[in-house]
Formats: C-alpha cells, structure tokens, sequence
C-alpha cells in the first residue's frame, strides 16, 4: 500500500509540475503579460530589443509558488511541502538559476530522501511574434522527505489496517482459546461421568445384593438378618443421596442461588469440632492433628454450615491423599491481625506437582493419584471451598510440593465491631 502510494503522489507530482509549466508557457514569448517591461527597456535596448523576458524575468517566487499550491491542490496532494526553481540555457548549454526557492539547492542534492522528477521545459506557443528568440528555461521541482509525506496520507489507512489486524488476531485468539476449552470441558466432562459411574455404581451394587438376600427364604424368615440387609439398604440410598445433594449444592453455589445465613462465628470452635469428627479415621492410619490456634481474635461472619463443610473438605483432603505407610500429620495453625483472620493447614501426604496446583479449584478436576485408587469423589470438594471462601469475601491459597505434601491458606475478614 505504502509503496502503491508512493508511485501514485510521484505520478501526481509530475503532473502538477506539467500542469503549472502549461500554465507558466502561455506567458513565454510576449509582452502581454510581464510586469516587467519598464525594467527591461531601462536596459541594454539595444541588445535585447528583440529578445522577450524570461519567466523568470516575468514572475516572482511567491507567485510561481502560488501556481503550485493550485495545481498540487487539485491533484489532491493537500499541503505537501516542495522546492521548485527556474533554470534558463545559454548557448553553451550552461544553466543559470533565475528563480528558486531558498531550499532548493540543498533539496536537490539530497536524492536519498527527496523526490526529483525530470524537469519540464517551458516552450513558448508556435506562432508567436517572439519564436524561437526567447531563452530556454526548464521548470525543477524537488519534493522533500516524500516518504515522510507518504505515510502521512496514509495515516489513517494504515490505522485502520493496523486496527482490524488487531481484530483478526484477537478472533484467531479467542477462537483458538475456545477450541482448547471446549476440548477441556469436554475432557473435565468425561471425568465427571466416569467419577460419577463409579460413585453410584458401588451403591447401587451393594443394595442390589441387599434386595437379592432378602428375598432368600432363610432371610425372609429371620428379623435380624432382615433388619440388618434394610439398615444396609438405608445406608446406601442416604450415601447416594449425599452424592446428589453434592453436585445440587455444587451447581447452586456456582450459579449464586444458596442463601447464606451469615452470623459471628468462633472459628476456633468450628475448627475444634471437624477435628474430633475425624478422630477415628485418624487413628486407624496413625495420624494425628497438631492445632496451633494462635489467633487472638477469632470471630468472623460466616455462614456456620458452609464454614464447617470448608474447614471438613480441607482436612478430609489432607486424611485421603496422605502417603502409604506413613502417619498423616496435619497441622492446623491460625493468627489474626487487625483486619484479617488467616487459617493455614497444612498436610505430609503425596503433594500436588505444578500443573495441579494451577487447576486444583476447577470444577469436576481431580488430580491424579499416581497409584493410589482409593480416592473418590467428584472433583467437586476444593471447587466448593473456594466457592464459599469467595462467597465470604475472603482469598484461598494452595502450595504444594509432590511428595512432601500441601498447604492450604485462607484469608477471610474479620467482623467489624
């Protein structure tokens, strides 16, 4: 485009320079016109009686000047800056400089960065009294830094281009985004239901052998078998229903339907109790729960149901992905200062590398295990907890180091007095 332009303002340039020559040419070869008559018979009248007045002789630089700014003007080449001069030939060929403007010379000799077309001889009309007996003289003009002048008109033609450039790119980006998340979701899908086949596959499997055995005709028969098979029966359709109720509250959490019953709560209490509750799961691996509640102010407002699943989700992460052969050790530590309580727990189990920490608060993603299959779940559990750290108007982060373990920080407000 650029280059394009170039030609097309050289072209315009030697049209002009044509045009004011054409213009200039219909004053050679009489007196008509010049303002310079008196000036020429107080001259040698002698010798130049007979010889007619040069255009340069005739104009003055202002007003040769004017004739270009016309001429560029209707070739649409709006203030461009240019130089121009008027050389006459004597007999030996040798040219002088009648007219110029001040920056000619020094335009001239910069071929580099300037535009100088060939001159344009100025020819007075066949069939005057003067033919053949004026001088001749040829019309230079030099356009300087037209590349300068170039991109200028080109101004917004290249703005315009760099702009839907940017366009295209950020539509080829987004695209390209998309195409990766929908190939991510679909793979997150797929997890999902392969997570979720499995957890419902064993309940329905247990209470399908539960049924089978009830009716068999020694069961049928004994109260105790019977109420035995049923507690099993119940047992699995609630862990089934636990299930449902995890995605249910997943899925509204995500879409900001669950109305929280915000109220001061002690968090120290709450973290004591989620403690206890896995009292016993710790001690059938040996593992114990070191708690460092330093924290001298401990009361925030919190939704106390939604607290307490968060500060379970975290510990129970911390029990299941602990290393075989080796106690758990969590160690639960808090501290406050004047606007924030901090709760950190930390954990010795199998750690999470890199690329699992970046993910680990997605929706429905699940680490993987390496050779440990004894987890299950949905991927739903960390989701879940940021969801209501957010919902709390606090800030969760996750370290971790594979093979060493993980440290979980949350960061939620303090109630205001």
């Amino acid at each position: 485009m650029v280059l394009l332009r170039e030609e097309q303002i050289k072209h315009s340039v030697e049209e002009t320079s044509k045009l004011v020559a054409k213009d200039l040419e219909e004053h050679k070869g009489s007196y008509a016109a010049g303002n310079n008559k008196h000036s020429l018979l107080s001259e040698n009248f002698t010798l130049d009686l007979f010889k007619p007045p040069t255009i340069g002789q005739r104009f003055g630089v202002d007003e040769i000047k004017d004739k270009f700014k016309k001429a560029f003007f209707q070739n649409n080449l709006k203030d461009i800056q240019f130089e121009f001069a008027i050389a006459s030939f004597d007999k030996n060929n040798n040219n002088v400089y009648e007219k110029m403007t001040p920056n000619f010379i020094a335009a001239q000799e910069d071929t580099t960065n300037n535009f100088l077309p060939k001159g344009v001889g100025l020819e007075e009309f066949s069939g005057t009294a003067y033919e053949n007996l004026a001088a001749q003289e040829v019309l230079f003009v030099v356009i300087p830094n037209i590349k300068s002048y170039v991109f200028k008109s080109l101004k917004w033609r290249i703005m315009t281009s760099v702009f839907f450039t940017l366009i295209i790119l950020a539509a080829f980006y987004l695209t390209v985004r998309t195409m990766l998340r929908q190939k991510k979701l679909g793979e997150i899908k797929n997890d999902f239901i392969n997570n979720m086949t499995h957890e419902f596959k064993t309940p329905i499997a247990t209470i399908s052998l539960a049924v089978d055995a009830m009716r068999n005709e020694k069961v049928i028969h004994d109260r105790d078998k019977l109420g035995y098979f049923s507690t099993i029966i119940k047992e699995e359709n609630q862990r089934m229903n636990r299930q449902v109720e995890t995605i249910l509250k997943a899925s509204q959490l995500e879409k900001n339907e669950v109305d929280l019953n915000m109220k001061p709560v002690h968090v120290h209490e709450v973290i004591k109790e989620v403690v206890d509750n896995f009292t016993l799961q710790l001690e059938d691996k040996k593992g114990k729960v070191e708690l460092s509640l330093e924290a001298t102010n401990d009361l925030i407002k919190a939704d106390e149901v939604h607290f307490s699943n968060l500060v379970n989700n975290l510990v129970d992460n911390a029990v299941k992905y602990a290393k075989d052969n080796i106690a758990p050790l969590i160690k639960l530590s808090t501290h406050s200062n004047g606007k924030n309580f901090v709760l950190r727990i930390e954990d010795n189990g199998i750690g999470m590398n890199r690329e699992t920490v970046k993910r680990i608060f997605e929706r429905f993603y699940r680490a993987h295990t390496g050779n440990v299959h004894n987890v299950k779940g949905f991927g739903l559990g960390l989701s879940y907890v940021k969801t209501v750290v957010e919902a709390h108007d606090g800030d969760i982060k996750a370290e971790s180091t594979l093979g060493k373990g993980s440290v979980f920080t949350i960061d939620l407000p303090l109630k205001r007095s």
